[in-house]
């Protein structure tokens, strides 16, 4: 469906917004909510028909609610002065209010309500196409157990998944109404993401048998019907709440990096010169999981791009500030240079979405860099509110509390994020960090274990072996540290008491003696 208003042109199957006939960069969501107003020209779209329809039922705070609104009359040629085009209509909502017309019937479309009483809103609701922002339906699972009063159970895992989903904020998950009207029906995938508009669908079961269930899911791309991911979750159902919070929680984490991984298979495949904003962030983030330099700086070039087409892409700008503060953290660039720039980067991703995990965990980073290490905590945990199931803001938040000498809390965050994300590319660092946080707590042989799992994970992992290193010398273990000192060299040929100094007093730890204790661990295994 073609929409035509001013000197624009809005292509929902393509998700297309033109002026004249050139093509305008628009954020995923932003045209999510431009697609709503266009189609309800002439009516009044109150707060909570934005949140249902662009948010899938998800209240967002007014400001990201008015950032969005901004950004589309931004990308329309209008502004808040003007309103030409988007009026704000006080304490009611907003009101397209250019004429509409459509291009393939040449009348103009009708309100969304009007379609649905027509019995026509099916056929003129648009398609998702893969390529675009990803979409997702979670089905009721089905309860296989023949218990009526297990309805519940099965209902309420798919309406957990559906909740934990929608704070992850970067793709878009249907709602569950919307879900539910499949429930009990045989209907074929492909029709169901058709009618939906999603790319990708979650569907299960559930089994219950004496005190035990059985929760079975798997993750579909539907346009090939290739399963990317499936699991089966068997558990005691002695706590029926605990255990759905577990069965949902264990389900959310290993969605969301098959997800990403998805999309830069999809992204990989497009040619170059029609890459968007989207595309863009998701090859960046296949670079900046590899957790390499030259990787790293190849991702940095990619989110550029993604924000010279989007300024105010929240999650290119919050990649972009992690990406520059890990440079500074692992010693790659320039810190004077770089923590600057990426204070810059996490804040204007704060200005532009307030509630995006990314932005706090980018500015969650940038404290630390700086030294703010109560300022870093609490941005941690304000990223963890906004997404509990967020792997990478876990570990790092580990990092934080090992630098406070919370050694036994960073252990568990730690751990957190490798129970969370169990095949996660960043995993070497989060038994990294965990290694680290069983050192400053003197439990050198769980820290070497710990820096064991890290190297096996990712042999380049220089930090695994300076973790490797250091604990094996605590502990006493002279052989096992000489030859962990052997390979530290191989990775880092540069490595000496005077550069460990160096990095270790840029480094935030507040707990006293420790950069001496981490120093002296090197004296043992024959760092000169």
């Amino acid at each position: 469906m073609q929409f035509l208003f001013s000197d624009h042109t809005l292509d929902t199957d393509r998700r297309e917004l033109r002026r004249g006939g050139t093509p305008v960069a628009v954020e995923p969501q932003v045209f999510d909510l431009l697609t709503y107003l266009v189609r309800n020209h002439g009516r009044v779209v109150s707060k909570d028909d934005l949140f249902a329809s662009v948010w899938g039922g998800r209240i967002v705070a007014d400001s990201t609610l008015a950032s969005r609104i901004n950004a589309a009359r931004k990308a329309i040629g209008d502004s808040g002065e003007e309103q030409k085009l988007i009026r704000t209509i006080a304490r009611k909502g907003v009101r397209f209010v250019a004429d509409v017309r459509s291009a393939l019937e040449g009348i103009e479309p009708a309100p969304a309500a009007d379609l649905r009483r027509s019995g026509l809103h099916d056929s003129a609701r648009p398609s998702l196409p893969p390529s675009d922002r990803p979409s997702i339906a979670v089905l009721p699972f089905v309860n296989m157990s023949g218990e009526v009063e297990q309805e519940y159970f099965s209902d309420g895992i798919s309406e957990d998944i559906i909740t934990a989903l929608s704070k992850l904020r970067w793709f878009f998950v249907i709602a569950r109404n919307s879900s539910f009207a499949y429930k009990g029906r045989s209907v074929h995938l492909k029709e169901i993401a058709e009618d939906l508009g999603v790319g990708y669908v979650v569907e299960g079961s559930v089994r219950k048998e004496g005190g035990r269930v059985r929760i079975t899911v798997q993750l579909i791309d539907v346009a090939t019907g290739r399963h990317l991911w499936a699991e089966r979750y068997d558990r005691d159902l002695a706590d029926v709440f605990a255990v759905q919070d577990e069965i949902t929680e264990a389900i959310v984490a290993a969605i969301e990096p098959q997800l990403y991984a998805a999309e830069n298979f999809r992204a990989q495949r497009k040619p170059p010169e029609s890459l968007d904003a989207w595309d863009l962030v998701m090859r960046a983030l296949s670079h900046y999981w590899r957790v390499t330099r030259e990787d790293n700086m190849a991702a940095q070039a990619l989110l550029k791009q993604a924000i010279a087409l989007d300024p105010n892409y929240g999650q290119a700008l919050g990649v972009l500030s992690v990406s520059l503060a890990f440079d500074a953290h692992m010693g790659w660039a320039d810190a004077a240079t770089t923590v600057p720039a990426a204070e810059r980067a996490a804040l204007a991703a704060i200005r532009a979405d307030s509630e995006d995990p990314w932005a706090h965990l980018a500015l969650a980073t940038v404290y630390v860099n700086l030294g703010r290490l109560e300022d870093s905590l609490a941005e941690f945990e304000l990223a963890l509110r906004l997404n509990p199931n967020f792997s990478l803001a876990q570990g790092y938040y580990g990092l934080g509390l090992s630098y406070c000498g919370r050694w036994e809390d960073a252990a568990e965050a730690a751990r957190r994020a490798l129970r969370l994300s169990p095949r996660d590319p960043f995993s070497a660092i989060y038994s990294g960090v965990a290694a680290y946080a069983e050192f400053v707590g003197r439990n050198y042989d769980e820290a070497t274990r710990l820096a064991r799992d890290a190297i096996r994970q990712r042999f380049d992992f220089v930090g695994a072996h300076r973790m490797l290193t250091a604990a094996a010398a605590m502990a006493g273990e002279t052989e096992v540290a000489k030859a962990a000192l052997q390979e530290l060299r191989r990775v880092q040929p540069d490595i000496s008491l005077a550069w460990m100094a160096s990095h270790l007093n840029r480094l935030p730890i507040k707990a006293d003696g420790e950069r001496e204790h981490y120093l002296e661990a090197f004296r043992r295994a024959g760092l000169d």
